[in-house]
């Protein structure tokens, strides 16, 4: 029950861990981004004398969106690199030998975290870069705006 015992029970909980993680950092990217695009839609310049309190109001939950597509890669890393580990182990204590098809197998389920943490992460990317390009546009009609104002 030992080192054998705990690098199954990685093997057998690294997908469930990983992909939960992803599951959620996803979620929670869709849902500020909708969360956002609804407020910069329903935006009301009157409602704002202060640039600052603008700025404030505009970058709310940016920074997630930034923690998520800078990390997700390293979660599906993570995940990659597990189950590689898995994948050896389960190949030094085998006892029928190598065989190509089970390795395989093994690498090709562990890339596949990889592959969700960089799924994850893309579009959070993009979708935080053209929220922060909607800020800058949003702050600059507001100066003009106040500028005609005075």
């Amino acid at each position: 029950m030992g080192e054998g015992f705990s690098v199954k029970l990685v093997g057998e909980y690294v997908d469930i861990g990983i992909f939960t993680a992803l599951g959620i950092m996803s979620f929670i990217a869709l849902w500020f981004t909708i969360e956002r695009i609804i407020f910069y839609t329903k935006l009301d310049f009157n409602l704002y004398e202060d640039p600052e309190k603008l700025d404030l109001d505009l970058t709310k939950n940016l920074t997630s969106l930034y923690i998520i597509y800078s990390n997700a890669p390293y979660v599906g890393l993570l995940g990659t690199v597990l189950g590689v580990m898995v994948t050896f182990y389960d190949m030094s204590t085998s006892t029928t030998g190598l065989d190509a098809k089970a390795i395989t197998l093994g690498l090709s389920l562990a890339l596949k975290a990889t592959a969700f943490g960089l799924l994850v992460a893309i579009p959070t990317l993009m979708v935080y870069n053209a929220l922060l390009r909607k800020v800058d546009v949003l702050s600059e009609q507001f100066r003009l705006l106040t500028k005609k104002k005075a």
